[in-house]
């Protein structure tokens, strides 16, 4: 809807992304505003919302079924849930990029009888209760959205079918071997905040001349 609020965080990009995002002025209620690491932009845009939920999503993503926004607002407010989420796909990936992914909806699936998990790829979240929790931890340099999906309630928590699409640029830059690695210790250590607060290297791959993350 062209009413709907969207904020794009854009740490100091040299790619175009803020003037893309504003040649949608026309049609969308859009802003840029002042990213950083992932857990700054976040909470910089959820700082600014006043809508019942907020709905977190990744600069490269795509929807891959147009009703899953509204279909998680429905159950959201149905249930009275604090955090949906849906699958991830790739589809221009090979077939390894897509058994990965596939792995981490199933892991995906069976967190949700215990400690269930989003990722930021896809992430809607009640206001008040994103407020509750903290927001996302920004001194956390790692798996940031995962940190704070655990705190929610495995009743108060829901994935719903439709998935989007993510790009494989990740298993480009880091090798399947490692980022599959990082995804299972990541879980292993769920409990150890320390764990969180290093990044592992994780941003090493996109940094920029001078040494910094290069981030949207």
């Amino acid at each position: 809807m062209s009413s709907t609020r969207v904020l794009v965080a854009d740490a100091n990009s040299t790619d175009g992304t803020a003037d893309v995002v504003m040649s949608f002025r026309d049609r969308l209620n859009v802003s840029v505003i002042r990213g950083g690491m992932p857990s700054v932009g976040r909470n910089q845009g959820a700082g600014q919302a006043n809508s019942q939920f907020i709905l977190f999503l990744d600069a490269d993503i795509e929807l891959a079924d147009n009703t899953l926004i509204r279909r998680c607002l429905e159950k959201a407010q149905a249930r009275q849930l604090h955090c949906v989420t849906t699958n991830i796909l790739c589809k221009d990936g090979s077939w390894v990029d897509n058994l990965f992914y596939r792995g981490n909806d199933f892991f995906q699936y069976l967190s949700y009888l215990h400690r269930p998990f989003a990722t930021g790829m896809f992430m809607l979240f009640d206001r008040k209760k994103f407020w509750q929790l903290g927001g996302f931890h920004e001194q956390i340099l790692f798996a940031e959205d995962y940190r704070l999906s655990q705190q929610v309630e495995q009743k108060r928590f829901a994935i719903v079918r439709g998935g989007v699409y993510t790009t494989n640029r990740r298993f480009k830059k880091m090798g399947h071997v490692r980022v599959g690695w990082l995804f299972l210790w990541t879980m292993m250590n769920f409990w150890n905040e320390k764990y969180f607060l290093r990044d592992h290297k994780y941003w090493a791959t996109e940094a920029d001349a001078t040494g910094k993350p290069k981030l949207a």
